[in-house]
């Protein structure tokens, strides 16, 4: 694993792109409800992003991926393509959003529901939005393992009979949309690498509602190459951060206005 430590000249670059990122989410939450559909939605963060912040949306042609966010609606884990489906009373949707400004990445998806969303939803919601929290939180630089948030992580998952994702993780980020290190959401307390001051990388732990089992997103029926479901069809969550390491903690570069995380 090569992990690049970022400078404080980087720190404060990703200061910029993660609180646009943010200001992007808040932004788009008025947006979201019954009737609106998830092209829209991405119609309106990619003018906000291009013509507003002067920035770049980073999904927009990424590996061939067409749209400028990603929508993932219900049992859609990650990845979701927008599209011209209009959303319903009842859905939950995550939407993940990552702005390139001068040249560095702020990435993070906050979910949202869409009307009256049962309270089985909003409970799962709100346990994955608390398996990141005690995640950053945890964070002590030269002394905690990124093993220690995986396995913390999948604890308080489990502990609501919940289930973990297992084939997407986290990432290290910068000038680099990914790049290590590879944040897993599940494992062994005390494992892998020490995380230390100037690592820059993202939390975001998929929990679902049924088994941890997902698509493969290029086979199947019509396979789009992007969109991971749960096998089981079930609900999925997701919240994510981008963070930096400094020498006394954590800095949540893409915390939104709403929050209060420490």
């Amino acid at each position: 694993m090569s992990i690049i430590i970022k400078t404080p000249e980087e720190f404060e670059k990703m200061r910029v792109a993660g609180r646009l990122a943010a200001e992007v989410l808040e932004m788009i939450e008025e947006h979201v409800k019954p009737g609106v559909t998830t092209d829209q939605l991405n119609t309106i963060c990619h003018k906000y992003i291009t013509e507003v912040q002067d920035a770049i949306p980073a999904p927009l042609n990424y590996r061939g991926f067409p749209k400028s966010i990603c929508t993932s609606v219900n049992e859609v884990v990650c990845h979701g393509i927008p599209d011209n489906k209009p959303l319903k009373n009842g859905d939950s949707i995550n939407i993940d959003v990552t702005v390139i400004k001068d040249g560095y990445h702020g990435d993070t998806s906050k979910m949202f529901t869409v009307g009256d969303t049962p309270p089985f939803a909003q409970k799962l919601i709100g346990i994955t939005q608390e398996c990141l929290y005690l995640a950053i939180r945890m964070i002590k630089p030269n002394e905690t393992t990124f093993g220690d948030l995986g396995a913390a992580i999948q604890a308080h998952a489990e502990k609501n009979r919940y289930s973990v994702v297992r084939e997407y993780c986290g990432h290290g980020i910068g000038k680099t949309f990914h790049e290590d290190p590879h944040v897993l959401h599940y494992g062994k307390a005390g494992t892998g690498e020490i995380i230390k001051p100037g690592m820059i990388f993202t939390i975001e732990p998929m929990i679902n509602l049924g088994k941890r089992y997902v698509t493969d997103p290029t086979k199947g029926k019509n396979p789009d190459g992007w969109t991971v479901k749960t096998k089981d069809r079930k609900l999925s969550a997701q919240w994510e951060h981008t963070l930096g390491i400094t020498e006394n903690g954590v800095e949540v570069f893409t915390q939104r206005k709403e929050e209060t995380i420490f």
